[in-house]
Protein backbone atom coordinates (compact mmCIF):
# COMPACT_ATOMS: atom_id res chain seq x y z
CA UNK A 1 0.00 0.00 0.00
CA UNK A 2 0.96 3.52 -1.29
CA UNK A 3 0.69 4.84 2.62
CA UNK A 4 2.65 2.28 3.84
CA UNK A 5 5.24 3.22 1.96
CA UNK A 6 4.87 6.78 3.00
CA UNK A 7 5.46 5.70 6.51
CA UNK A 8 8.33 4.07 5.69
CA UNK A 9 9.78 7.02 3.94
CA UNK A 10 8.83 9.39 6.64
CA UNK A 11 9.81 7.35 9.58
CA UNK A 12 13.16 7.85 8.78
CA UNK A 13 13.77 11.18 9.31
CA UNK A 14 12.25 9.89 13.01
CA UNK A 15 14.49 7.68 13.51
CA UNK A 16 13.90 5.61 17.38
CA UNK A 17 16.95 6.39 19.34
CA UNK A 18 18.76 2.81 20.40
CA UNK A 19 17.80 1.66 23.64
CA UNK A 20 15.31 3.82 24.42
CA UNK A 21 11.76 2.42 26.65
CA UNK A 22 8.51 4.65 26.69
CA UNK A 23 5.55 4.06 28.19
CA UNK A 24 2.50 5.77 27.63
CA UNK A 25 0.83 6.54 30.68
CA UNK A 26 -2.26 8.21 32.87
CA UNK A 27 -0.39 11.51 31.88
CA UNK A 28 0.78 10.28 27.97
CA UNK A 29 3.99 9.89 27.13
CA UNK A 30 6.94 12.24 28.71
CA UNK A 31 10.98 11.99 28.80
CA UNK A 32 13.53 14.35 28.02
CA UNK A 33 12.52 16.25 24.48
CA UNK A 34 15.54 15.51 22.83
CA UNK A 35 14.37 12.06 22.61
CA UNK A 36 10.97 12.18 21.49
CA UNK A 37 11.10 13.09 17.82
CA UNK A 38 10.22 9.32 17.04
CA UNK A 39 7.44 8.98 19.47
CA UNK A 40 5.83 12.17 18.36
CA UNK A 41 6.08 10.55 14.72
CA UNK A 42 4.05 7.41 15.60
CA UNK A 43 1.76 9.28 17.98
CA UNK A 44 0.66 11.36 14.86
CA UNK A 45 0.10 7.82 12.97
CA UNK A 46 -1.99 6.72 15.86
CA UNK A 47 -3.67 9.59 16.26
CA UNK A 48 -4.41 9.17 12.66
CA UNK A 49 -5.97 5.13 13.51
CA UNK A 50 -8.07 6.43 16.27
CA UNK A 51 -9.68 8.67 14.33
CA UNK A 52 -10.17 6.01 11.55
CA UNK A 53 -11.64 3.68 14.12
CA UNK A 54 -14.05 5.88 15.79
CA UNK A 55 -15.24 7.75 12.47
CA UNK A 56 -14.35 11.19 14.81
CA UNK A 57 -11.77 13.52 15.28
CA UNK A 58 -9.23 12.98 17.67
CA UNK A 59 -6.73 15.31 19.61
CA UNK A 60 -2.87 14.99 20.21
CA UNK A 61 -1.76 17.74 22.68
CA UNK A 62 2.23 18.71 22.68
CA UNK A 63 2.88 19.09 26.63
CA UNK A 64 4.57 17.89 29.78
CA UNK A 65 2.47 19.32 31.67
CA UNK A 66 4.25 20.32 35.34
CA UNK A 67 7.04 18.79 34.47
CA UNK A 68 10.47 21.06 33.77
CA UNK A 69 11.06 23.15 30.64
CA UNK A 70 13.55 20.54 29.02
CA UNK A 71 11.15 17.91 29.38
CA UNK A 72 8.36 17.41 26.77
CA UNK A 73 5.57 14.77 25.86
CA UNK A 74 1.92 14.13 24.51
CA UNK A 75 -1.45 13.22 25.76
CA UNK A 76 -3.74 11.69 23.05
CA UNK A 77 -7.81 13.08 23.36
CA UNK A 78 -10.23 10.50 22.28
CA UNK A 79 -13.71 12.12 20.88
CA UNK A 80 -15.64 13.27 23.77
CA UNK A 81 -12.32 15.13 24.79
CA UNK A 82 -11.80 12.81 27.31
CA UNK A 83 -8.61 10.75 27.69
CA UNK A 84 -7.57 7.90 25.43
CA UNK A 85 -8.98 4.31 26.13
CA UNK A 86 -7.18 1.98 28.03
CA UNK A 87 -6.70 -0.20 25.08
CA UNK A 88 -5.09 2.33 22.77
CA UNK A 89 -2.47 3.58 25.26
CA UNK A 90 -1.48 0.13 25.31
CA UNK A 91 -1.22 0.32 21.81
CA UNK A 92 0.69 3.63 22.33
CA UNK A 93 3.37 2.66 23.97
CA UNK A 94 4.16 -0.38 21.53
CA UNK A 95 4.17 2.11 18.88
CA UNK A 96 6.71 4.22 20.62
CA UNK A 97 9.17 1.33 21.11
CA UNK A 98 8.41 -0.85 18.18
CA UNK A 99 12.05 -1.65 16.47
CA UNK A 100 9.78 -2.90 13.43
CA UNK A 101 7.04 0.28 13.07
CA UNK A 102 5.39 -1.64 10.13
CA UNK A 103 4.77 -4.62 11.75
CA UNK A 104 3.12 -3.52 14.69
CA UNK A 105 1.34 -0.76 12.90
CA UNK A 106 -0.18 -3.28 10.70
CA UNK A 107 -1.05 -5.29 13.91
CA UNK A 108 -3.31 -2.59 15.33
CA UNK A 109 -5.04 -2.38 11.88
CA UNK A 110 -5.65 -6.10 12.27
CA UNK A 111 -6.69 -6.47 15.64
CA UNK A 112 -9.44 -3.38 15.23
CA UNK A 113 -10.70 -4.11 11.92
CA UNK A 114 -9.82 -0.38 11.01
CA UNK A 115 -10.83 0.71 7.41
CA UNK A 116 -8.45 2.45 5.73
CA UNK A 117 -9.85 4.61 3.37
CA UNK A 118 -11.84 6.09 6.09
CA UNK A 119 -10.81 9.68 6.34
CA UNK A 120 -9.10 10.48 9.34
CA UNK A 121 -8.64 14.29 11.10
CA UNK A 122 -6.13 15.16 14.09
CA UNK A 123 -6.25 18.26 15.86
CA UNK A 124 -2.80 19.27 17.65
CA UNK A 125 -2.07 21.97 19.87
CA UNK A 126 1.27 22.49 21.96
CA UNK A 127 2.51 24.33 25.18
CA UNK A 128 5.41 26.99 24.99
CA UNK A 129 8.50 24.81 26.07
CA UNK A 130 10.94 25.91 23.50
CA UNK A 131 10.77 22.08 21.75
CA UNK A 132 7.25 21.97 21.29
CA UNK A 133 7.02 23.59 17.90
CA UNK A 134 9.43 20.52 16.49
CA UNK A 135 7.69 17.93 18.33
CA UNK A 136 4.07 19.07 16.97
CA UNK A 137 5.60 19.39 13.67
CA UNK A 138 6.80 15.40 13.85
CA UNK A 139 3.06 14.61 14.86
CA UNK A 140 1.40 16.18 12.03
CA UNK A 141 4.15 14.26 9.74
CA UNK A 142 2.81 11.52 11.27
CA UNK A 143 -0.69 12.41 10.32
CA UNK A 144 0.00 12.98 6.88
CA UNK A 145 1.85 9.93 6.35
CA UNK A 146 -1.56 7.95 6.59
CA UNK A 147 -3.57 10.79 4.77
CA UNK A 148 -4.64 12.27 7.95
CA UNK A 149 -6.33 15.27 7.90
CA UNK A 150 -4.96 17.98 10.98
CA UNK A 151 -5.36 21.25 12.13
CA UNK A 152 -2.60 22.61 14.06
CA UNK A 153 -4.12 25.16 16.85
CA UNK A 154 -0.65 26.26 17.97
CA UNK A 155 -0.13 27.32 21.10
CA UNK A 156 -3.35 26.61 23.85
CA UNK A 157 -4.01 25.08 27.01
CA UNK A 158 -4.59 21.36 27.53
CA UNK A 159 -7.81 21.85 28.55
CA UNK A 160 -8.59 23.76 25.16
CA UNK A 161 -7.36 21.08 22.98
CA UNK A 162 -9.72 18.91 24.68
CA UNK A 163 -12.63 21.26 24.39
CA UNK A 164 -11.92 21.77 20.69
CA UNK A 165 -12.22 18.02 20.12
CA UNK A 166 -15.50 17.96 21.72
CA UNK A 167 -17.44 20.50 20.09
CA UNK A 168 -15.94 19.28 17.00
CA UNK A 169 -17.63 16.08 17.41
CA UNK A 170 -20.70 17.00 19.19
CA UNK A 171 -21.01 19.63 15.81
CA UNK A 172 -21.10 22.81 18.10
CA UNK A 173 -23.43 21.23 20.39
CA UNK A 174 -20.89 21.78 23.16
CA UNK A 175 -19.60 24.95 21.70
CA UNK A 176 -17.94 26.59 18.93
CA UNK A 177 -13.94 24.92 18.15
CA UNK A 178 -11.96 28.14 18.38
CA UNK A 179 -10.62 29.79 21.12
CA UNK A 180 -12.77 32.62 20.73
CA UNK A 181 -15.39 30.52 21.06
CA UNK A 182 -14.14 28.94 23.99
CA UNK A 183 -13.96 32.29 25.77
CA UNK A 184 -17.08 33.96 25.09
CA UNK A 185 -19.11 30.40 26.51
CA UNK A 186 -17.36 30.73 29.77
CA UNK A 187 -16.90 34.00 30.17
CA UNK A 188 -20.76 34.98 29.33
CA UNK A 189 -21.65 32.64 31.60
CA UNK A 190 -19.32 34.07 34.58
CA UNK A 191 -20.76 37.08 33.79
CA UNK A 192 -24.35 35.68 34.20
CA UNK A 193 -23.17 34.09 37.36
CA UNK A 194 -21.30 37.12 38.91
CA UNK A 195 -24.66 39.23 38.65
CA UNK A 196 -26.25 37.03 40.95
CA UNK A 197 -23.78 38.92 43.46
CA UNK A 198 -24.64 42.08 45.56
CA UNK A 199 -22.31 44.86 45.34
CA UNK A 200 -18.94 43.60 44.44
CA UNK A 201 -16.67 45.91 44.94
CA UNK A 202 -13.21 46.23 43.07
CA UNK A 203 -11.05 44.28 45.98
CA UNK A 204 -13.30 41.57 45.79
CA UNK A 205 -12.94 41.52 41.92
CA UNK A 206 -9.27 41.11 42.21
CA UNK A 207 -7.36 37.90 42.06
CA UNK A 208 -3.31 37.01 41.56
CA UNK A 209 -2.79 34.57 39.24
CA UNK A 210 0.83 32.31 38.73
CA UNK A 211 0.72 30.94 35.18
CA UNK A 212 3.70 28.90 36.07
CA UNK A 213 5.76 30.81 33.19
CA UNK A 214 3.54 28.48 31.22
CA UNK A 215 0.80 28.32 28.24
CA UNK A 216 -1.89 29.32 31.37
CA UNK A 217 -0.49 32.70 31.73
CA UNK A 218 -0.76 33.89 27.48
CA UNK A 219 -4.17 32.13 27.21
CA UNK A 220 -5.50 34.36 30.30
CA UNK A 221 -4.03 37.58 28.48
CA UNK A 222 -6.25 36.84 25.67
CA UNK A 223 -9.25 35.98 27.74
CA UNK A 224 -9.01 39.16 29.75
CA UNK A 225 -11.05 41.32 27.53
CA UNK A 226 -14.00 39.00 27.56
CA UNK A 227 -14.13 39.77 31.08
CA UNK A 228 -15.55 43.09 30.77
CA UNK A 229 -13.78 44.23 34.44
CA UNK A 230 -16.14 41.26 36.38
CA UNK A 231 -12.78 39.88 37.64
CA UNK A 232 -9.69 41.93 37.33
CA UNK A 233 -6.66 39.76 36.78
CA UNK A 234 -3.04 40.14 38.49
CA UNK A 235 -0.96 38.18 36.01
CA UNK A 236 2.66 36.90 37.50
CA UNK A 237 4.97 34.45 36.39
CA UNK A 238 3.85 35.18 32.88
CA UNK A 239 6.76 33.56 31.27
CA UNK A 240 8.43 36.77 30.32
CA UNK A 241 11.37 36.19 32.56
CA UNK A 242 11.10 33.19 34.61
CA UNK A 243 11.71 29.25 33.44
CA UNK A 244 8.87 27.00 33.27
CA UNK A 245 7.15 25.44 36.65
CA UNK A 246 10.42 26.35 38.20
CA UNK A 247 9.70 27.42 41.89
CA UNK A 248 6.21 28.03 40.29
CA UNK A 249 3.34 26.99 39.54
CA UNK A 250 0.67 24.57 41.08
CA UNK A 251 2.51 21.66 41.49
CA UNK A 252 5.36 23.38 43.41
CA UNK A 253 3.24 25.39 45.97
CA UNK A 254 1.05 21.93 46.34
CA UNK A 255 4.27 19.94 47.27
CA UNK A 256 6.23 22.56 48.92
CA UNK A 257 3.10 24.33 51.10
CA UNK A 258 4.46 27.54 50.20
CA UNK A 259 3.63 30.34 47.92
CA UNK A 260 6.02 30.83 43.75
CA UNK A 261 9.35 32.94 44.25
CA UNK A 262 9.53 35.94 42.99
CA UNK A 263 6.89 37.77 44.87
CA UNK A 264 5.82 39.26 47.61
CA UNK A 265 1.77 38.35 49.07
CA UNK A 266 -0.50 40.87 51.06
CA UNK A 267 -2.16 38.99 53.83
CA UNK A 268 -5.88 38.27 52.90
CA UNK A 269 -5.73 38.73 49.88
CA UNK A 270 -6.55 35.48 46.83
CA UNK A 271 -3.76 33.83 44.71
CA UNK A 272 -4.05 31.03 42.64
CA UNK A 273 -1.44 29.12 40.66
CA UNK A 274 -1.62 26.82 37.51
CA UNK A 275 0.59 23.93 36.47
CA UNK A 276 2.53 24.15 32.77
CA UNK A 277 -0.10 23.16 30.60
CA UNK A 278 -2.71 25.02 32.97
CA UNK A 279 -4.81 21.70 33.98
CA UNK A 280 -4.16 22.30 37.21
CA UNK A 281 -5.03 24.97 39.61
CA UNK A 282 -4.77 25.68 43.71
CA UNK A 283 -5.68 28.54 45.34
CA UNK A 284 -3.88 29.91 48.99
CA UNK A 285 -3.27 33.63 50.69
CA UNK A 286 -1.39 34.40 53.91
CA UNK A 287 -2.92 35.50 57.22
CA UNK A 288 -2.04 38.67 59.61
CA UNK A 289 0.63 36.59 60.69
CA UNK A 290 1.98 35.79 57.29
CA UNK A 291 1.14 31.99 57.79
CA UNK A 292 0.54 30.46 54.64
CA UNK A 293 -2.72 28.71 54.14
CA UNK A 294 -3.32 26.40 50.74
CA UNK A 295 -6.78 25.42 49.58
CA UNK A 296 -6.16 22.87 47.35
CA UNK A 297 -8.30 19.77 45.34
CA UNK A 298 -10.06 18.77 48.44
CA UNK A 299 -11.27 23.01 49.24
CA UNK A 300 -12.27 23.22 46.20
CA UNK A 301 -14.31 19.99 45.74
CA UNK A 302 -15.68 20.87 48.91
CA UNK A 303 -16.70 24.52 48.05
CA UNK A 304 -18.25 23.17 43.89
CA UNK A 305 -20.25 20.59 45.86
CA UNK A 306 -21.88 22.20 48.33
CA UNK A 307 -22.97 25.37 46.14
CA UNK A 308 -23.98 22.65 43.50
CA UNK A 309 -26.05 20.60 46.11
CA UNK A 310 -27.43 23.96 48.48
CA UNK A 311 -28.52 25.50 44.17
CA UNK A 312 -30.21 21.73 43.03
CA UNK A 313 -32.17 22.03 46.76
CA UNK A 314 -33.52 25.52 46.37
CA UNK A 315 -34.29 24.16 42.60
CA UNK A 316 -36.66 21.41 43.90
CA UNK A 317 -34.46 18.67 41.63
CA UNK A 318 -33.75 15.24 42.72
CA UNK A 319 -30.36 14.59 41.30
CA UNK A 320 -27.76 12.31 42.76
CA UNK A 321 -24.69 14.46 43.28
CA UNK A 322 -21.41 13.08 44.38
CA UNK A 323 -17.63 13.99 44.69
CA UNK A 324 -15.16 11.42 43.74
CA UNK A 325 -11.73 11.47 45.33
CA UNK A 326 -8.43 9.61 45.98
CA UNK A 327 -6.61 8.13 48.92
CA UNK A 328 -4.85 11.43 48.85
CA UNK A 329 -7.59 13.06 49.98
CA UNK A 330 -7.22 15.05 53.26
CA UNK A 331 -9.56 12.74 55.79
CA UNK A 332 -11.04 15.81 57.23
CA UNK A 333 -12.52 17.02 53.47
CA UNK A 334 -14.26 13.39 53.61
CA UNK A 335 -15.90 13.35 56.85
CA UNK A 336 -17.30 16.86 56.17
CA UNK A 337 -18.76 16.01 52.74
CA UNK A 338 -20.40 12.61 54.42
CA UNK A 339 -21.22 13.79 57.59
CA UNK A 340 -21.99 17.69 57.45
CA UNK A 341 -22.96 18.01 53.92
CA UNK A 342 -24.33 14.58 53.44
CA UNK A 343 -22.89 13.74 49.88
CA UNK A 344 -22.24 10.43 48.19
CA UNK A 345 -18.56 10.09 48.42
CA UNK A 346 -16.78 7.95 46.27
CA UNK A 347 -13.19 6.68 46.44
CA UNK A 348 -11.24 5.81 42.37
CA UNK A 349 -7.76 4.98 42.38
CA UNK A 350 -5.29 7.58 41.45
CA UNK A 351 -5.19 9.07 38.26
CA UNK A 352 -7.48 11.55 36.69
CA UNK A 353 -9.18 9.13 34.02
CA UNK A 354 -10.33 6.65 36.92
CA UNK A 355 -12.01 9.95 38.68
CA UNK A 356 -13.71 11.23 35.44
CA UNK A 357 -15.16 7.52 34.82
CA UNK A 358 -16.22 6.96 38.35
CA UNK A 359 -17.74 10.77 38.45
CA UNK A 360 -19.65 9.51 34.94
CA UNK A 361 -21.79 7.11 37.46
CA UNK A 362 -23.86 10.34 38.77
CA UNK A 363 -26.35 12.86 37.70
CA UNK A 364 -24.00 15.76 39.22
CA UNK A 365 -20.31 14.80 40.23
CA UNK A 366 -17.74 16.74 41.50
CA UNK A 367 -14.04 15.47 40.86
CA UNK A 368 -10.70 16.47 41.95
CA UNK A 369 -7.16 15.29 42.93
CA UNK A 370 -6.07 16.94 45.88
CA UNK A 371 -3.21 18.15 43.39
CA UNK A 372 -5.96 20.72 41.97
CA UNK A 373 -6.79 18.49 38.85
CA UNK A 374 -10.57 18.36 38.36
CA UNK A 375 -13.77 19.46 37.13
CA UNK A 376 -17.60 18.86 37.21
CA UNK A 377 -19.68 16.35 35.32
CA UNK A 378 -24.08 16.66 34.56
CA UNK A 379 -25.60 14.10 33.18
CA UNK A 380 -27.40 14.38 30.01
CA UNK A 381 -30.56 13.20 31.68
CA UNK A 382 -29.26 16.20 34.56
CA UNK A 383 -28.77 18.72 31.90
CA UNK A 384 -31.79 18.11 30.39
CA UNK A 385 -34.10 18.76 33.40
CA UNK A 386 -31.89 21.90 34.70
CA UNK A 387 -32.81 23.63 31.07
CA UNK A 388 -36.38 22.77 31.38
CA UNK A 389 -36.58 23.91 34.72
CA UNK A 390 -34.86 27.17 33.64
CA UNK A 391 -37.26 27.68 31.20
CA UNK A 392 -40.66 26.45 32.53
CA UNK A 393 -42.46 29.52 32.99
CA UNK A 394 -44.53 28.72 35.92
CA UNK A 395 -42.23 28.29 38.38
CA UNK A 396 -41.74 30.74 41.26
CA UNK A 397 -38.78 33.03 41.81
CA UNK A 398 -36.18 31.04 44.22
CA UNK A 399 -36.30 28.38 41.67
CA UNK A 400 -36.09 29.98 38.35
CA UNK A 401 -32.83 31.55 40.00
CA UNK A 402 -31.58 28.77 41.31
CA UNK A 403 -32.10 27.07 37.98
CA UNK A 404 -30.32 30.26 35.97
CA UNK A 405 -27.80 29.80 37.72
CA UNK A 406 -26.95 25.86 37.52
CA UNK A 407 -27.63 26.70 33.75
CA UNK A 408 -24.77 28.88 33.71
CA UNK A 409 -22.60 27.10 35.96
CA UNK A 410 -22.88 24.19 33.19
CA UNK A 411 -21.57 26.41 30.81
CA UNK A 412 -18.47 28.18 32.74
CA UNK A 413 -17.25 24.43 33.59
CA UNK A 414 -15.09 22.52 30.92
CA UNK A 415 -16.55 19.02 31.86
CA UNK A 416 -13.93 17.29 29.45
CA UNK A 417 -10.99 18.15 31.69
CA UNK A 418 -9.67 19.23 34.59
CA UNK A 419 -9.09 23.18 33.44
CA UNK A 420 -7.51 25.53 35.48
CA UNK A 421 -9.23 28.84 33.65
CA UNK A 422 -12.68 26.87 33.81
CA UNK A 423 -12.21 26.30 37.59
CA UNK A 424 -10.65 29.59 38.77
CA UNK A 425 -13.87 31.24 36.72
CA UNK A 426 -16.29 29.07 38.84
CA UNK A 427 -14.43 29.04 41.79
CA UNK A 428 -14.60 33.34 41.58
CA UNK A 429 -18.34 33.10 40.63
CA UNK A 430 -19.17 31.26 43.80
CA UNK A 431 -16.86 33.30 46.45
CA UNK A 432 -18.92 36.25 44.61
CA UNK A 433 -22.18 34.72 44.71
CA UNK A 434 -21.72 33.44 48.73
CA UNK A 435 -20.06 37.03 49.45
CA UNK A 436 -17.49 34.65 50.60
CA UNK A 437 -13.57 35.77 51.38
CA UNK A 438 -10.96 32.86 50.75
CA UNK A 439 -10.53 33.00 55.03
CA UNK A 440 -14.43 32.24 54.84
CA UNK A 441 -13.91 29.78 52.39
CA UNK A 442 -10.78 28.11 54.08
CA UNK A 443 -12.57 27.81 57.67
CA UNK A 444 -15.19 25.34 56.16
CA UNK A 445 -13.51 22.31 57.77
CA UNK A 446 -9.18 22.10 58.91
CA UNK A 447 -7.30 19.70 57.56
CA UNK A 448 -5.42 17.18 59.27
CA UNK A 449 -1.61 17.44 59.37
CA UNK A 450 -0.36 15.05 57.09
CA UNK A 451 3.08 14.22 55.23
CA UNK A 452 3.84 12.28 51.73
CA UNK A 453 7.09 10.44 51.34
CA UNK A 454 8.57 8.04 48.80
CA UNK A 455 10.85 4.69 49.54
CA UNK A 456 13.30 3.61 46.60
CA UNK A 457 12.35 0.00 46.05
CA UNK A 458 14.56 -2.38 43.73
CA UNK A 459 10.85 -3.43 41.94
CA UNK A 460 7.70 -0.97 42.40
CA UNK A 461 5.64 -4.72 41.61
CA UNK A 462 6.45 -5.99 44.92
CA UNK A 463 3.89 -3.72 46.04
CA UNK A 464 -0.43 -4.40 45.51
CA UNK A 465 -3.10 -2.40 46.15
CA UNK A 466 -6.61 -2.76 46.85
CA UNK A 467 -9.78 -1.03 47.56
CA UNK A 468 -8.95 2.12 45.53
CA UNK A 469 -4.69 1.79 45.98
CA UNK A 470 -6.12 2.32 50.27
CA UNK A 471 -4.96 -1.16 51.05
CA UNK A 472 -2.09 -2.93 50.49
CA UNK A 473 -2.28 -6.94 49.10
CA UNK A 474 1.06 -7.68 48.91
CA UNK A 475 4.05 -7.91 50.15
CA UNK A 476 2.51 -10.44 52.99
CA UNK A 477 2.49 -8.39 56.30
CA UNK A 478 2.87 -5.23 54.89
CA UNK A 479 -0.91 -3.33 55.39
CA UNK A 480 -1.28 -5.46 59.05
CA UNK A 481 2.19 -3.43 60.08
CA UNK A 482 0.52 -0.16 58.50
CA UNK A 483 -2.48 -0.85 60.24
CA UNK A 484 -0.57 -1.62 63.58
CA UNK A 485 1.17 1.73 63.37
CA UNK A 486 -1.76 3.87 62.42
CA UNK A 487 -3.56 2.45 65.45
CA UNK A 488 -0.50 4.17 67.77
CA UNK A 489 -1.63 7.49 66.84
CA UNK A 490 -5.18 9.63 67.01
CA UNK A 491 -6.98 10.46 63.73
CA UNK A 492 -4.35 8.63 62.04
CA UNK A 493 -4.77 7.14 58.20
CA UNK A 494 -1.66 6.02 56.07
CA UNK A 495 -1.48 4.02 53.10
CA UNK A 496 1.33 2.72 50.52
CA UNK A 497 1.04 2.92 46.87
CA UNK A 498 3.65 2.10 44.15
CA UNK A 499 4.36 4.72 41.57
CA UNK A 500 2.89 4.38 37.71
CA UNK A 501 6.62 4.86 36.10
CA UNK A 502 9.14 4.70 38.51
CA UNK A 503 10.55 2.24 41.17
CA UNK A 504 9.28 3.97 44.12
CA UNK A 505 6.63 3.88 46.65
CA UNK A 506 4.67 6.23 47.67
CA UNK A 507 3.85 6.81 51.61
CA UNK A 508 1.01 8.74 52.91
CA UNK A 509 0.38 9.63 56.55
CA UNK A 510 -2.13 11.79 58.51
CA UNK A 511 -2.89 11.97 62.04
CA UNK A 512 -3.76 15.05 64.89
CA UNK A 513 -0.74 17.05 64.87
CA UNK A 514 2.02 17.24 62.06
CA UNK A 515 4.92 15.49 64.29
CA UNK A 516 2.19 12.64 65.00
CA UNK A 517 2.16 12.85 60.91
CA UNK A 518 5.31 13.01 60.12
CA UNK A 519 6.68 10.12 62.90
CA UNK A 520 3.90 7.53 61.52
CA UNK A 521 5.26 8.48 57.32
CA UNK A 522 8.42 7.45 58.80
CA UNK A 523 7.69 4.63 60.79
CA UNK A 524 5.42 3.56 57.73
CA UNK A 525 8.38 3.93 55.00
CA UNK A 526 10.38 1.93 57.06
CA UNK A 527 8.62 -0.66 57.20
CA UNK A 528 8.50 -0.33 52.89
CA UNK A 529 11.94 -0.14 52.61
CA UNK A 530 12.12 -3.80 55.43
CA UNK A 531 9.48 -5.60 53.63
CA UNK A 532 9.37 -4.20 49.73
CA UNK A 533 13.13 -4.41 48.95
CA UNK A 534 14.16 -0.81 49.64
CA UNK A 535 17.03 0.62 48.03
CA UNK A 536 20.36 2.95 49.35
CA UNK A 537 20.09 3.68 52.98
CA UNK A 538 17.25 3.38 55.20
CA UNK A 539 14.85 6.23 55.70
CA UNK A 540 16.05 8.69 58.34
CA UNK A 541 13.63 10.23 60.61
CA UNK A 542 12.24 13.74 59.65
CA UNK A 543 13.14 15.73 62.21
Amino acid sequence: MAQFQEVEKQSIMHPKPPGLTLHYGTAGLRTNAKHLDHAMFRMGLLATLRSKNTKATIGVMVTASHNPEEDNGLKLIDPMGEMMAPAWEHYATQLANADDLLTVLKDIIEKEAINMSQEANVFVGKDTRSSSARLSQAVLDGVSALDGHSKDYGLVTTPQLHYMVRCQNTKGKYGEATLDGYYSKLCQAFIQLTKNASNRTDDQKLLSVDGANGIGALKVREMESHLKKELQISLFNDGSQGKLNYQCGADFVKVQQKPPTGFKMNPGERYCSFDGDADRIVYYYTDSEGQFHLLDGDKIATLMSTFLKELLEQAGLNLKVAVVQTAYANGSSTHYLENTMKVIVRCAKTGVKHLHHAAQEFDVAVYFESNGHGTVLFSEAAEEKICQLAEDPNINDEKKRAALLLQNTINVINQTVGDAISDMLFIEAILAIKGMSVQQWDAVYADLPNRQLKVKVADRRAIDTTDAERRAVSPPGMQDTVDSLVNKYKQARSFVRPSGTEDIVRVYAEADTQESADALAHEVSLAVYRLAGGVGEEPKPLH
